[in-house]
């Protein structure tokens, strides 16, 4: 750690701060080109499953011109702390969707139901498990089960990993205009984002760091609501302070024992 006065400080901030503004303007030409992007049509009619029952992805716009999609890893039959902690991590952050709306925008959390079939019955307990999860979680925005259709919704893609897609209404049609996953779904959160801006950073084994910094985070799996990294067990993190509240994480799942392994960890 070297400790210097203000003025040799503020030189050093001031040339960081021009590979800031180089980073915010690369940014600005990537998500104008993002704008510019071909898009697919989509079949608007593709059903999905909601509270009140099966709708369609034309439905979940919500009247909306636009549509922002996460793509949940809903893992059926598990319990609550063996839920995805990446999936947890992200979700939890997007509290406010006046901003959104503002913009004709719509987001939505469509839980994929992985490694059961697609049959009604199965797709109906696996998506009431993830409502019960949502309820828990005290998440408001709108949830659906992407089950019935996600070999159709995410074609060419890993199903069983976290997705973010965008997508444009024209009428009664729907157009697929970009699709992210793995770091790409940063773009939901604010928290590593206010953490990078810190000195330690992240504080995970990846980070190109000082020697001797801390780097045995990852992402908010714990064993207690202490922020002390576990590899398998625990929960994820925002979980605890639900608990402490005297939420109830009974989702109505079969025990861990009866289950495989968690595939998550």
């Amino acid at each position: 750690m070297t400790v210097v006065d203000r003025e040799t400080f503020q030189a050093e901030l001031d040339r960081l701060r021009t590979k800031e503004k180089a980073h915010t303007r690369e940014g600005d030409t990537i998500a104008a080109a993002r704008r510019r992007l071909p898009m697919v049509e989509v079949d608007a009619g593709l059903e999905l499953l909601g509270p009140d029952g099966p709708v369609t992805l034309l439905d979940t716009f919500e009247g909306r011109r636009q549509l922002i999609a996460y793509y949940f890893m809903w893992n059926p039959g598990r319990p609550a702390p063996e839920q995805c902690e990446g999936c947890t991590f992200y979700t939890n952050q997007v509290a406010e969707l006046a901003n959104l709306h503002s913009r004709d925008i719509t987001f939505a959390v469509f839980s994929q139901g992985r490694n059961v079939s697609t049959a009604p019955a199965d797709a109906q307990t696996s998506y009431a498990e993830s409502l019960r999860y949502r309820d828990f979680m005290d998440w408001r925005m709108p949830w659906y089960s992407a089950q019935p259709s996600l070999d159709t919704l995410l074609v060419g893609r890993q199903k069983g990993l976290f997705h973010l897609v965008c997508y444009l209404r024209e009428g009664d049609r729907v157009f697929e205009t970009y699709w992210t996953n793995r770091r790409g779904v940063e773009a939901m959160d604010n928290s590593y984002a206010l953490m990078d801006l810190t000195i330690h950073g992240r504080q995970e084994s990846w980070e190109d760091s000082p020697e001797g910094w801390p780097q045995e985070r990852t992402n908010v799996r714990t064993d207690t609501g202490a922020p002390t990294w576990t590899p398998g067990p625990g929960r994820p993190l925002t979980q605890w302070p639900r608990l402490a509240a005297g939420r109830s994480d009974n989702l109505g799942t079969a025990t861990a024992s009866e289950q495989p392994p968690h595939p998550c960890h």
